[in-house]
């Protein structure tokens, strides 16, 4: 399924809105990266594909603006290690 990702800048979030629920993906960015802190799906919109659609905004939006990724949250650890052709934009801690 196709989730609409918005990328909410003030509170440094990509979010995703469902069944009434907000799923989110927190960040920090700066001029040169974009770290991805927390993933959070609501358990009752869990399993859907949320936060793999989160997370695939993420890297898009670091490929678009020339930012390297720095992970923080486990969900994009293990996100990354099933899309190994995004390694490319992983940056050093």
């Amino acid at each position: 399924m196709e989730y609409e990702v918005t990328d909410n800048k003030e509170l440094n979030r990509f979010e995703v809105h469902d069944e009434g629920e907000t799923a989110f993906l927190e960040y920090d960015a700066d001029e040169n990266n974009i770290a991805l802190l927390h993933t959070e799906v609501p358990g009752n919109i869990g399993g859907k594909g949320i936060a793999q659609a989160l997370a695939a905004r993420a890297f898009n939006y670091a490929k678009l603006n020339g930012l390297k990724v720095l992970i923080y949250c486990p969900f994009v650890s293990t996100y990354l290690k099933r899309h190994p052709e995004l390694n490319e934009l992983v940056g050093k801690k």
